[in-house]
């Protein structure tokens, strides 16, 4: 038996070696980003261990690909036991499927009472972006928190990027410097699953990442990151996560704006200014338009509040 120290749990050395071949799959092949493996890899280590629990010793390769229907739901039923809600036992459903597959490719087993499992539904909540105000107050004075001058400038670049091109955070803090848009209208960004799409670049994005470079006191070479940490690293996600923390409670911002609000943001901005919804798919690098379609949910419920507020009729009543 042997105990993968990081994953966490003990399993039969057939899968230990199953398992971190997968984990470089992920790496490697499909990219996956760090938030990902940790998520993918933290579900199958829950799996295995009720697995352990279930079957009174560590699971091999063949337990795995003679496990029945009733012991995924058996499973999941222990999941919601522990309280864990709808959207991480679908998420949990979502990560031993992917293994389950990357299994049955690679020759290892076939298993086909995992398709048969349903994961749990759950509705996805809808965005919450900044207001245009909200958004131009951040990004106007993000480089004006009381760090080093260079670090704001890093800041409000960051921030630009993703509320001007609609970037997620790691797509952003994977980008080199040779990749930052000085003298181009486009970017190419690469998103989930390795997939490549092009995004126009606003002048305010090139004033904004030209003016944190300049003032940049590290090496910043061709191929290495763009955004980097205080000793010169790639800047790390939680670094950035703290940053917006900081400017929320300075500016007086909602709870909401986080750096993943600006990309809410900038698809909600654009659908509120009249564009297009599969032309926001494509910017936004969404694979299927239902996920893009909740920003006009967003725009609905936006309509609904100045409907409620301005109409004589709606006013009437509220005062009733």
């Amino acid at each position: 038996m042997t105990k993968p120290p990081a994953l966490g749990y003990s399993c039969a050395p057939d899968v230990a070696a199953a398992l971190e071949d997968w984990r470089r799959w992920l790496t490697s092949e499909k990219t996956a980003s760090p938030h990902t493996l940790r998520a993918y890899q933290g579900d199958v280590a829950a799996f295995l261990s009720f697995l352990t629990e279930h079957l009174g010793r560590a699971p091999s390769l063949n337990d795995l690909g003679g496990a029945k229907l009733g012991d995924f739901r058996a499973w999941l039923a222990a999941r919601a036991g522990e309280g864990a809600i709808a959207a991480s036992r679908a998420r949990a459903v979502s990560g031993v499927r992917n293994l389950f597959r990357w299994l049955d490719r690679s020759g290892r087993l076939h298993n086909p009472a995992i398709g048969l499992l349903n994961a749990p539904k759950v509705r996805r909540p809808i965005p919450r972006p900044l207001t245009v105000d909200d958004a131009g107050i951040l990004l106007e004075e993000s480089s004006d928190i009381p760090l080093a001058p260079w670090v704001g400038l890093r800041d409000r670049a960051l921030f630009t990027l993703l509320y001007g091109c609609g970037l997620r955070m790691d797509e952003a803090l994977r980008l080199t410097r040779g990749e930052a848009p000085l003298d181009s209208d486009t970017l190419r960004v690469t998103g989930k699953g390795s997939k490549q799409r092009d995004v126009p670049v606003l002048p305010a994005v090139r004033q904004a990442l030209a003016a944190y470079i300049e003032a940049c006191p590290h090496p910043l070479p061709a191929s290495g990151p763009l955004f980097v940490g205080v000793r010169g690293d790639r800047l790390n996600d939680r670094v950035a996560r703290l940053a917006m923390q900081t400017l929320r409670q300075l500016l007086g911002l909602p709870d909401t704006a986080t750096p993943h609000a600006l990309r809410h943001s900038f698809a909600t901005h654009l659908l509120g200014g009249g564009a297009d919804l599969r032309a926001i798919q494509d910017l936004l690098g969404h694979a299927s338009l239902s996920t893009t379609q909740r920003y006009t949910d967003v725009d609905a419920e936006q309509l609904l509040s100045v409907y409620e507020t301005a109409h004589p009729r709606a006013r009437r009543g509220n005062r009733s």
